[in-house]
């Protein structure tokens, strides 16, 4: 029910905002990546603009900026106090390529990686905790935290109300969903490629010497 947002913000009643905050908490600062956070808060707009949710499309961006500034600051703080002793290259869910690649993402990019790294799932998850393992100034992480988290509920969820207003989306939301989903993790899979690619010329070279 989780993967389909639609079905699990309804079936949530009264309390779906409850229901919300907590998954974007969990991707943002229990280290769980693999949630459909755009998916559901593009949802969650569509829904509230609709009246299905009966509440107000500013409530969901104000619970979801709240759940999403609350789990960057616990992944900061992990990242601070841990660092990398949380992770192993086997691991299920903590591998240590994950926390590689938000790393060279948050060193290439700096402060800005905040609100950049907010709009690609994954990397999310683990920038905030990049941040922290890298003993990053926490004023200047509260400053691009608070930003990020802002521009990413607000853009996604009036995105949701906007092509809401669409009849065909409005009567199509799981397919919407899962598109979402699919835009969102198109930059990560492209990486792969480019990466596995560039693995295999090196093997090559390598072999022919």
């Amino acid at each position: 029910m989780i993967l389909d947002p639609q079905a699990f913000l309804t079936s949530l009643g009264p309390v779906a905002l409850i229901g919300l905050a907590a998954m974007v908490f969990v991707e943002s600062g229990l280290l769980f990546p693999f949630l459909p956070g755009d998916s559901l808060l593009f949802t969650a707009g569509l829904l509230a603009s609709s009246g299905v949710l009966h509440v107000p499309v500013w409530a969901v961006i104000v619970v979801a900026f709240v759940a999403a500034a609350a789990g960057d600051q616990v992944g900061y703080l992990l990242g601070h106090r841990f660092g990398r002793r949380l992770f192993r290259p086997d691991a299920r869910v903590l591998k240590t390529r994950y926390l590689d690649e938000a790393e060279a993402f948050f060193a290439r990019y700096g402060g800005p990686a905040l609100i950049l790294g907010r709009f690609v799932p994954v990397v999310r998850t683990y920038v905030p905790l990049a941040a922290g393992a890298s003993l990053y100034r926490y004023r200047s992480f509260l400053v691009w935290n608070l930003t990020g988290a802002a521009l990413w509920t607000a853009a996604v969820s009036i995105l949701g109300v906007v092509l809401g207003k669409i009849p065909f989306v409005a009567s199509h939301i799981d397919i919407l969903a899962i598109l979402v989903v699919i835009v969102s993790i198109l930059p990560i899979v492209i990486s792969g490629i480019l990466r596995y690619r560039k693995s295999r010329r090196t093997s090559d070279v390598e072999s022919d010497r």
